[in-house]
């Protein structure tokens, strides 16, 4: 063979192998394209695409049957991306559960960008953990504050006495409405809209964005800043799928995701802002509530029974958690 010949099957070997190389990484998550996790995972997309061959295949909430099903099949290989909340995760990483206890984040936006992009809570203390479940946590993020909303206004934990508050299925969560003075019940997102609908529940809590998009407000009458936590959500990849993959396409990966997670922290800070807007300029009715601090601090007391829970089931390692966030919070505050 002479060298021209030579020099094209190298050229041509070299294109197969890249090509053969091309993969379709599978991504589940638990909102619509328009939502948080959705934007996220488009921009995480974009960023994979325009840098390597491979491709990402997003799979929104209920193209893979409920948050339990999805998460199988990620702990199993099935898919290889899934962005999941603590509030369906805390079974399986107790410590994930820290998001979900009240009044141990920040409401001030700004604050809010900073816990997140530099808190060392979020930022090192839980990749060991999602590793003992086979999962290679990529990025931790907020969607907005949870706003609770009602049928009835309320003020203090008796007003919330016998009203039936949907929670995810996390068992925090429902410690935590429990010590508000309701009584909580946990279902998936999937049940919520006909629940609402048929008085099997009085209310619920979701960030605005998600209230006004699913038409939340419509099947409620109030709806109740209480301050006491941002939504929050975790992207994950299956371990063993990204303990074998090239150096080069662990590098993509990260990338990839600090591109995406420094859009969607700029995008939270304006979630709130953009969710309530739209609810008042669409359902002009709809009575909007913002506890006042001595109000709040009446929940911030009753919190503490839930924080206590929280680190009995989490153990020392969780109380450590919880201690960083409440430190993390203070500088995030003390930074604005």
């Amino acid at each position: 063979m002479n060298r021209v010949l030579k020099t094209i099957a190298v050229i041509a070997g070299v294109a197969f192998a890249g090509a053969v190389q091309a993969e379709e990484w599978k991504y589940v998550m638990e909102e619509g394209l328009a939502d948080p996790q959705g934007m996220y995972a488009l921009k995480f997309k974009e960023e994979i695409e325009k840098n390597s061959d491979h491709t990402i295949k997003i799979y929104p909430v209920g193209t893979l049957g409920e948050s339990t099903d999805a998460m199988e099949q990620t702990q199993a290989g099935l898919l290889q991306f899934i962005d999941q909340s603590p509030g369906f995760t805390g079974a399986m990483i107790p410590e994930a559960e820290a998001f979900l206890v009240p009044y141990v984040q920040p409401t001030d936006p700004e604050a809010v960008r900073t816990f997140f992009k530099e808190g060392k809570a979020v930022r090192e203390m839980f990749h060991e953990i999602y590793r003992e479940q086979g999962l290679e946590l990529l990025a931790i993020f907020p969607e907005g504050q949870q706003v609770v909303t009602t049928m009835e206004e309320f003020h203090t934990p008796e007003d919330l006495a016998g009203m039936k508050i949907r929670t995810m299925t996390s068992p925090l969560l429902l410690e935590t409405y429990k010590a508000f003075g309701a009584s909580p019940i946990a279902m998936p997102w999937g049940e919520l809209i006909g629940a609402l609908k048929t008085n099997m529940v009085d209310g619920q809590e979701n960030p605005t964005i998600w209230i006004e998009a699913y038409g939340l407000d419509e099947l409620t009458k109030v709806m109740t800043y209480t301050g006491h936590a941002q939504y929050t959500t975790a992207v994950m990849a299956n371990a063993d799928f990204y303990d074998g993959l090239s150096d080069k396409d662990k590098q993509l990966i990260q990338d990839a995701t600090a591109v995406a997670h420094a859009y969607i922290l700029d995008e939270a800070v304006k979630m709130d802002e953009i969710g309530l807007k739209k609810i008042q300029e669409s359902n002009p009715g709809y009575k909007i509530v913002r506890l006042t601090e001595a109000e709040r601090a009446v929940f911030r007391e009753r919190a503490k029974a839930v924080e206590q829970a929280f680190i009995d089931k989490a153990g020392e390692r969780g109380a450590r958690i919880i201690e960083q966030m409440k430190a993390d919070v203070a500088a995030a505050n003390q930074a604005q």
